[in-house]
């Protein structure tokens, strides 16, 4: 993989704005083998396409609007548990630099901000996304509104920006992990994803994960198959940017969103369905597929954990889990992990 370390923008135009801020962006220069993984998903049956093409700039502002759903649980239960128990976050970290991946527009972010603020400690915030434009955009907005702040983003996947972070300015550094996005990691995706996570702390520092977890389908189902379609303009999205970076000539009326609860999985799974037999190219991939009528493309899943197993997991890479927290349903968890020696 080849990796440009170049700024978002130039380093003037942030630096006259607000010296406070600094964006780095760390992405591949050839886009064909960036496409690598497309190729694969799409050749493979049943076909599938990686989650992380969700996440341009529209998809990333579609996912905000899907947030505020009424019928998308995961936000508002997550945010009432960290206005509940961030003062105690705090308390139990000290000093520490925020790192928080998927930042999108840092919206529960705010609520630790405002805890560690009212404890009068140094705030370091370094938000990570695919998306820069998301990114850029809540950066400005959270130095307007915290005159104290400083922000260093990082416009990357996970994997790459964990490996590329440089030694916190703070005594301590705590991951944010936060939302429901550990549930698209299958199984063996989830430990690797959890050995980066160690590989980019140091022994004391800390790991804070949301996981959603197990209820009823009737609860679920509609969370990601909302009435007012945005989910499914959401995983439609997906299409056009593949359209959009590899050239390609996907018709978005000619598929159709679909989401069901796996019992058997315990997860969510989003699907894209083919309404007709049909031909699709994408011109810079050199990659052509076939799709039958009822064919479907595999975007995501969202598993469903238990606390218990989750913290298991944990502990045997190092992360200890120093306190849970959970809403008054049980629906959703936050765990507190610190990295700790052998």
């Amino acid at each position: 993989m080849v990796i440009s370390n170049s700024p978002l923008v130039s380093p003037d135009k942030y630096m006259g704005v607000n010296p406070r801020l600094k964006i780095e962006t760390f992405q591949e220069k050839c886009p064909v083998a960036a496409g690598e993984d497309v190729i694969k998903g799409l050749t493979q049956t049943p076909k599938t396409l990686p989650a992380k093409y969700f996440y341009d700039d529209r998809g990333s502002l579609l996912f905000e609007k899907i947030c505020a759903l009424p019928e998308y649980y995961v936000t508002r239960t997550e945010a009432k548990i960290l206005q509940d128990y961030a003062s105690e976050i705090a308390h139990l970290t000290g000093p520490c630099e925020i790192v928080e991946l998927g930042s999108g527009s840092s919206t529960k972010t705010r609520i630790l901000l405002e805890a560690y603020q009212e404890l009068d400690h140094p705030l370091h915030y370094l938000p990570i996304d695919i998306s820069g434009g998301i990114l850029e955009q809540s950066a400005y907005d959270l130095l307007k509104d915290y005159p104290k702040l400083n922000i260093h983003g990082i416009v990357s996947t996970y994997e790459t920006a964990l490996k590329n972070l440089n030694p916190s300015p703070l005594p301590a550094r705590m991951i944010g992990f936060i939302g429901s996005t550990l549930g698209n990691l299958k199984p063996s995706e989830c430990h690797v994803f959890f050995s980066h996570i160690v590989e980019a702390l140091q022994q004391g520092d800390y790991f804070l994960l949301g996981v959603d977890l197990h209820k009823s389908e009737s609860i679920l189902v509609p969370a990601y198959d909302d009435s007012q379609g945005v989910t499914a303009e959401f995983n439609l999205n997906i299409l056009r940017h593949l359209n959009n970076i590899f050239e390609g000539n996907f018709n978005l009326q000619q598929f159709e969103h679909w989401a069901f609860y796996n019992q058997t999985e315990h997860q969510i799974e989003m699907h894209l369905k083919s309404l007709r037999s049909q031909t699709v190219e994408l011109k810079k991939l050199n990659l052509a597929i076939e799709l039958a009528t009822d064919e479907t493309i595999h975007t995501e899943i969202s598993r469903k954990f238990e606390l218990e197993k989750i913290q298991e997991e944990l502990r045997d890479l190092g992360l200890v889990s120093l306190k849970t927290w959970t809403d008054e349903n049980q629906w959703f968890g936050l765990i507190l992990c610190q990295l700790q020696g052998n």
